[in-house]
């Protein structure tokens, strides 16, 4: 039994770890809106946990639900692999909108000058945008964005989870079972965090200036993007 939990422990921990490093949905959206919303790095870190804790969760959940009712592995699959397409086109859909919206925002994006006197005779004027204030007038609507995501990444199953469950499940060893499957959600949210961490770290030193007002939309097309790998790259 020691021998079998090493073996499936390993295989948790690796397939957590690959499955999120070639799972390009796992960790930019995250980047790209932490980017396009000035989000700080707690909020950004407390939004990629808890959206990797509703997808691993979510999966749990339902091959516990398999398990206990005694459904076949292949019908749990299929139905994975359904809640897959379905989290693919969540994806590409909100992407696509918010890469239109970024779209339309980048366009309204005006510098103008302002022009000020003062008492002691010295006059001076200097370029103003509104691109990033006034934000407490959306401030409601900005909020949706997390949620969105989090709703997208509960869709999305972790397709490797099932089969790993279902060994120590047919072998009847609660135990097992359970170690195997935190094992498996700690690698996995862990290593969303870490990429996440250390790009968006990494991004501050990029400079964007000039890119600036497209920040909106080139979060929606990475976002879009990232559907379009998972539905038809099978990433």
């Amino acid at each position: 039994m020691e021998n079998n939990l090493i073996v499936l422990l390993l295989t948790a921990i690796s397939i957590g770890i690959l499955h999120t490093l070639f799972g390009p949905d796992h960790y930019l959206p995250f980047i790209m809106m932490s980017k396009a919303r000035n989000w700080k790095m707690f909020k950004t870190m407390f939004i990629t946990f808890l959206c990797g804790l509703g997808h691993v969760l979510s999966s749990i959940i339902l091959g516990l639900i398999g398990i206990s009712a005694g459904i076949a592995l292949s019908k749990i699959q299929i139905f994975e692999s359904f809640r897959g397409n379905l989290a693919a086109w969540a994806f590409i859909t909100f992407g696509f909108i918010y890469f239109i919206w970024g779209l339309r925002k980048a366009f309204r994006y005006k510098p103008h000058t302002h022009f000020h006197k003062h008492e002691n005779g010295i006059d001076h004027d200097h370029e103003h945008t509104h691109f990033n204030e006034h934000s407490h007038i959306h401030k409601n609507k900005k909020q949706l964005t997390p949620w969105i995501l989090f709703t997208i990444f509960i869709l999305g199953p972790c397709e490797p989870l099932i089969p790993i469950l279902m060994y120590p499940a047919a072998q009847n060893n609660l135990s097992v079972l359970i170690i195997v499957t935190a094992a498996f959600a700690l690698v996995t949210i862990t290593t969303m965090l870490i990429v996440v961490y250390l790009a968006s770290l990494g991004y501050k030193f990029i400079p964007m200036k000039k890119m600036e007002k497209y920040s909106h939309a080139l979060a929606g097309f990475i976002i879009m993007f990232s559907g379009i790998g998972i539905r038809f790259l099978g990433l």
